[in-house]
């Protein structure tokens, strides 16, 4: 209700000619004695009031929501929602540690996105799983059992591994739970790679890519970890950019018994007699030497006969590529060109080195011979480079297994006695034989060149090599019989499936395919004990090994009834076909295990049949007869990894004819936790922080304060998970911040309305009976729950946060909470502008907690316990679902005015605090404010100023504005006066005539002590009896 106290002529601004209100003071004064009469002020006002507190422990304040809103919510959606179902396929972290950020920030994206389908009313499916198998639990085994790799029979490792990955397992479920993750936590409610169901389904996957003949065996180089003594995929290698290898320069004689084409044989006869000639290579390998099979030119560049300038009489020229000359002169020394030759001409001539006697090698043509580093000429080990292998086939110069190449480097990454029959001098190879070819028996090798006079030069070299990423130690390429999947035969049919898939961020699409476009082959098999075995048979003397569709039937039909375990203890006799029973040879079991990729990868088969209500099928089914999941997401590493194993798994077992589909529709990665340097946390540098450590806190409170889950959540919703994300104390403490403002606004508004226990819809107050600013919340109000439905449904949680932040401290605390402060507190409870202030509380308080729920589900569930609607007792807030608010509110009108008055404020703000500054006042209700219009002022500013007239006073927070005409306003006080001009209005700003009310303490009374207008009617209305 506008007072009428003090009400002034807009013609002079005066306060004479206004009638005077009745002395409220005397006669309150009248019923009541002086010593009660601030407590009847007192008592009148309608002051918040809530038990909703401001800040708790968050163990405490959790603990009590943390079943009702996870594992009981999970089975209520289950079984109440009616929506269509939604699958959140999980990848399996792997059961060994504790969680790190990567963990948290990746199962918390997950739950925000499956507890805003619960709002929409969808049947999530979601089943945490875990990865099991694998080197580092093998190597925690044999840690326990203080052993050594390979010591122990196979069971006892397999006993000890599983025992550790279960032990792993509970103490990271517990993890989770502490991020209130929602799902069935129970057994059957989870996954492991180690189920006997999993791995038999795992295996029917891999025989139906054998009987599509995409698995074979090779001898070939492959990715080798001396410190995990496995071979090792793609994905499990990582690159280290400062590495340091002994880069060297290194001389093959071209052999004068040998085999010399005649351009090069004239132009080394024109040295003159008694010349000889060498090839010189350069490789950060020198251990490879003793395995050089070739040498490798590029027929399209030219080379040069060079010598050193400062030569001695016993050293030969040598050969190499005429662009480098300049180059090799900073490493070697000054060089004479002799003549020059195409490089064509040097093709097949022989040369001897210091190793392998006595055979002669010969140099072979490769346009992967490049004239931008080396010499020209690639030292060529086809038992230790890929690229080299891939030349030697192409030549046919090895069998079609590759067993014909040479090695003579064992698992753990030492020279073997192999080594022996590869040097002419004995005593060479016994200076070699057990020396690790990544340490001392690199530089042993170098010895021996140098005393041989073969070693022009050598250096240290940085440069970008591969480690095991388990280990965080060097790996070598080594050439072993593995195992293999074909990619090159399904590249075609997974970037068919691919074509349907949605990536987030939508560059990442790119990324994957380039991955797979890159691939030809998947090394799948691996050289440990912990895993699920490759259920092959190896005749004993020739090692030729049995796999086919047909033995593993059998093989498989033993293992459904005994567990997979029982391959390491069963007799192999027992899984023999009859026809291998018959063949007269001897035959032993495969010791390898299965890529822990391809076990991940096998996952899709868990996820739900078409029109089938199971949630974990036991029969094996087909990617064509399964429903994809509608969302993976993972870390961006894993384009190389699970996705890729996932999706390569699922087309290379697809139905022949059907079109390829992926076992998944959305795919989402976020990228890697970092300290606020930015730098990638681990426990050398000492910036590790554990979300255990945030939730609960460290062993100092004053240095790492206990957070709670809320915290954490909501770091991981506001940060832009599509790229690297930084955490640390600065940022955690903003995050506590924000969500402290977050919940005072609930506070507030929950004070304010009786904790919302509801309000008579008798009493709530239509669109048509608020003021401007009531509608205006409504509008925003309605533009954020448009956004952040939009945001949830496009996965960009930061900016539902940022929405929300916005919305709570902008619009709410900083605008419509403080101009509402006074009708809440001071207006009758009865009145029609409280009423209408509560009705947009209480609405906007439904919206927040609707909002907030995914991502502070604590927080939400607090709030909903402590309203108590009329739902079941213990209900989870998510049972109401997101309740859209209607498009009544959505006013753009209204959003216009309020822009106009909202600028108009900026400049009363600014008026006031001038005022402040000179001293004149303390408070603004100390001010009234006149508003002088003119011809030039907008028209719509106009009318909004004239029509929101009663609202202004509210909206600036000051005792009283006046709208006034083109006539110039008269001074009410020779005190003071600040104005200033904005859009063609000219505003005012002068010492308010009124005085304080002891109630309401506006300066809105006619006479010192007394009640305003407003104030006394509403105790009136309190103290008197009604009639």
């Amino acid at each position: 209700m506008r007072h009428i106290l003090g009400r002034a002529c807009r013609r002079c601004l005066s306060v004479d000619t206004v009638p005077r209100p009745r002395n409220f003071g005397t006669s309150i004064s009248q019923l009541l004695s002086d010593k009660d009469l601030y407590k009847a002020y007192s008592a009148t006002l309608l002051l918040p009031k809530t038990k909703f507190k401001l800040w708790s422990e968050p163990a405490q304040r959790e603990g009590a929501t943390r079943h009702r809103t996870t594992e009981a919510l999970y089975a209520w959606q289950w079984k109440n929602n009616i929506g269509p179902v939604f699958i959140l396929h999980d990848g399996p972290p792997y059961s060994n540690g504790a969680l790190h950020m990567g963990h948290a920030l990746n199962k918390i994206l997950k739950d925000i996105i499956n507890r805003f389908q619960v709002l929409q009313g969808r049947r999530v499916n979601y089943i945490p799983g875990w990865d099991c198998h694998g080197l580092p639990i093998e190597n925690k085994a044999l840690e326990l059992l203080k052993a050594k790799p390979n010591s122990l029979p196979p069971l006892e490792v397999r006993k000890s591994a599983e025992k550790f990955a279960r032990a792993q397992i509970r103490s990271q479920k517990a993890e989770f739970q502490d991020l209130t993750i929602m799902a069935d936590w129970s057994d059957t409610g989870t996954y492991r790679t180690i189920d006997r169901d999993y791995e038999l389904r795992q295996l029917r996957v891999f025989q139906d890519m054998v009987r599509k003949n995409l698995v074979y065996r090779k001898h070939r180089p492959v990715h080798w970890s001396p410190s995990s003594v496995s071979a090792l995929a793609e994905a499990e290698v990582q690159y280290v950019d400062d590495h340091v290898s002994q880069a060297s320069y290194i001389r093959f004689p071209i052999s004068a018994e040998g085999k010399i084409p005649d351009e090069l044989q004239k132009s080394i006869r024109s040295l003159g007699s008694g010349h000889g000639v060498d090839f010189l290579i350069w490789t950060t390998t020198p251990w490879t030497i003793p395995a050089n099979m070739a040498i490798a030119v590029n027929p399209e560049l030219n080379y040069c006969i060079v010598r050193l300038e400062d030569h001695t009489s016993s050293q030969r020229p040598f050969i190499v590529a005429q662009e480098r000359i300049h180059d090799l002169e900073h490493d070697i020394g000054k060089l004479q060109v002799l003549t020059t030759l195409p490089g064509g001409s040097l093709l097949n001539t022989t040369y001897r080195g210091l190793f392998r006697p006595p055979e002669v090698q010969c140099v072979l043509p490769s346009r992967h011979v490049s004239s931008t580093s080396g010499t020209g000429l690639v030292h060529m080990a086809p038992a230790h480079g890929a690229e080299d292998y891939a030349v030697f086939i192409a030549a046919g110069l090895l069998g079609t297994s590759g067993s014909d190449v040479v090695s003579p480097v064992d698992g753990n990454g030492r020279y073997s006695d192999a080594i022996l029959k590869l040097c002419s001098d004995p005593q060479h190879g016994l200076r070699l034989v057990g020396k690790e070819v990544l340490g001392d028996g690199s530089q042993e090798i170098l010895s021996i060149l140098k005393e041989a006079a073969l070693l022009v030069a050598h250096h240290r070299y940085k440069h970008r090599y591969p480690y095991d990423s388990r280990t965080n130690q060097p790996m070598i390429v080594r050439a072993t019989s593995q195992w293999f999947a074909n990619v090159g035969d399904i590249k075609t049919r997974a970037f068919e499936a691919l074509q349907s898939v949605q990536f987030h961020p939508e560059n990442s699409h790119t990324r994957m395919s380039s991955f797979i476009r890159e691939r030809t082959e998947w090394c799948i098999s691996r050289q440990r004990v912990w895993g699920t075995p490759i259920v092959s048979l190896h005749d004993e003397k020739t090692d030729d090994a049995i796999l086919t569709a047909e033995t593993m039937d059998h093989i498989l039909s033993i293992l459904e009834k005994k567990g997979v375990g029982y391959w390491w203890t069963g007799p192999v006799e027992e899984f023999l076909t009859p026809e291998l029973h018959s063949s007269g040879r001897t035959w032993v079991k495969g010791t390898d295990t299965i890529d822990v990729w391809f076990d991940s990868g096998s996952s899709w088969t868990m996820l739900p049949a078409v029109n089938s209500g199971s949630t974990l099928p036991i029969d094996f089914p087909k990617p064509g007869r399964v429903r994809p999941a509608d969302v993976c997401l993972e870390g961006t590493d894993q384009h190389r990894g699970w996705f890729q194993s996932l999706l390569l798994t699922a087309v290379g077992t697809a139905v022949e004819g059907e079109r390829s589909v992926a076992p998944f529709k959305h795919l989402l990665t976020h990228g890697f936790v970092l300290d606020e340097k930015g730098r990638k946390m681990s426990k050398s540098v000492g910036n590790i922080i554990s979300p255990a450590t945030i939730i609960s806190g460290g062993p100092d409170l004053s240095k790492e304060p206990a957070y709670g889950t809320d915290a954490i959540r909501l770091w991981s919703a506001s940060v832009d998970h599509s790229k690297d994300v930084s955490i640390g104390p600065k940022s955690m403490a903003q995050i506590n911040e924000s969500l402290r403002k977050i919940r005072n606004t609930m506070r507030f508004i929950l004070g304010n309305t009786g904790d919302c226990k509801g309000l008579d819809p008798s009493l709530a107050v239509s669109k048509s009976e608020m003021s401007l600013g009531d509608r205006y919340v409504m509008h925003q109000l309605y533009l954020l729950d448009g956004l952040a439905k939009s945001a949830y449904d496009e996965f960009n949680f930061q900016a539902v946060v940022t929405a929300l932040l916005n919305f709570t401290n902008t619009t709410l605390s900083s605008l419509y909470f403080d101009v509402a402060k006074d009708i809440l507190y001071a207006e009758a409870a009865s009145s029609i502008s409280r009423r209408a202030v509560v009705t947009v509380l209480e609405k906007t308080l439904d919206k927040l907690v609707t909002i907030v729920a995914p991502i502070l589900p604590h927080l939400a569930e607090e709030v909903h316990e402590i309203r108590g609607l009329p739902t079941t007792p213990g209900s989870s807030v998510f049972e109401l679902g997101w309740r859209p608010l209607s498009n009544e509110w959505e006013d753009v009108s209204v959003q216009e005015q309020m822009d106009a008055l909202l600028d108009v404020r900026d400049v009363v703000l600014k008026l006031l605090e001038e005022a402040r500054r000179e001293s004149f006042i303390r408070g603004s209700l100390e001010a009234i404010v006149a508003i002088q219009t003119s011809p030039s002022v907008p028209v719509i500013l106009r009318q909004t100023l004239e029509s929101n007239e009663s609202y202004l006073k509210t909206l600036f927070i000051v005792s009283d504005v006046i709208v006034l005409g083109t006539a110039a306003p008269k001074q009410l006080s020779k005190d003071w006066e600040f104005s200033r001009e904005y859009n063609g209005l000219k505003i005012l700003l002068q010492p308010s005539p009124y005085h304080k009310c002891p109630r309401c303490w506006q300066l809105t009374s006619a006479q010192e002590g007394n009640l305003c207008q407003r104030c006394g009617d509403v105790v009136l209305d309190s103290v008197l009896p009604s009639t």
